[in-house]
């Protein structure tokens, strides 16, 4: 019969072959799509950014204390290190939290000029809600708006002063600044940021208690590094 002679051998010999090619031609076009998924993940982004600045505090001077007309009050300015997180919900809106301490000197104004008071630490964590601008390439300026709350710790009082005490304070913030990006991860920052910042404070003295407001609201001028994950 056919059906044991050679030529069914050859019938069946080519029909292995055609079926081996049509498999291997569908591995290749399963396999092909996978590449770009693998590209994608590679270049995707990261939401998370941090900066380290140096950072220049420049108090408002003014304040006063009860009771005493034409009083006013001083406040020393100071620089500082400073920290800051964002995260970026889209590639324009961001959240950034800032970090940093620093002290400043209390001294009289006004009527009561060349009166040293004390000093105080502040702590003033900001969150800011930021729009950053994309159609400048590696220029990426922004502006931010938000809220602070600043700790005061570790009054200290001048002679003739003592109890020293500066009440915490929640305020406005608002801010500007920009990033140059030298390549996908690093760059420069300069920024700009204003605290509405005024409190109460008391300290005694030998003739009695004194108090009055401490109207401090700071400009925090930084330049640093940045760097994107």
């Amino acid at each position: 019969m056919i059906k044991n002679g050679p030529v069914f051998a050859a019938l069946m010999g080519a029909a292995s072959v055609l079926l081996s090619g049509a498999a291997h031609a569908a591995d290749v076009t399963t396999a092909a799509p996978q590449a770009p998924v693998a590209q994608d993940v590679v270049s995707a982004k990261s939401p998370w950014q941090v900066r380290l600045r140096a950072l220049g505090v420049v108090p408002n001077d003014k304040g006063s204390v009860n009771g005493v007309a034409g009083s006013d009050l001083n406040y020393s300015n100071s620089i500082t290190p400073e920290l800051d997180i964002s995260y970026f919900f889209t590639d324009n809106i961001a959240a950034e939290l800032i970090l940093g301490t620093t002290s400043s000197k209390i001294s009289g104004g006004g009527s009561l000029a060349g009166t040293p008071v004390g000093k105080t630490w502040l702590l003033p964590p900001t969150l800011t809600l930021q729009y950053h601008f994309t159609d400048f390439g590696a220029f990426k300026p922004y502006v931010g708006a938000g809220i602070n709350y600043t700790f005061f710790y570790n009054e200290s009082e001048k002679a003739g002063f003592s109890n020293l005490k500066v009440d915490n304070h929640i305020g406005a913030a608002l801010q500007v600044g920009f990033d140059y990006m030298i390549d996908q991860h690093w760059g420069v920052n300069f920024d700009v940021k204003k605290l509405f910042l005024e409190t109460n404070w008391s300290a005694d003295t030998a003739g009695g208690s004194l108090s009055g407001k401490a109207k401090l609201d700071p400009w925090l001028i930084g330049a640093g590094v940045t760097y994107r994950f």
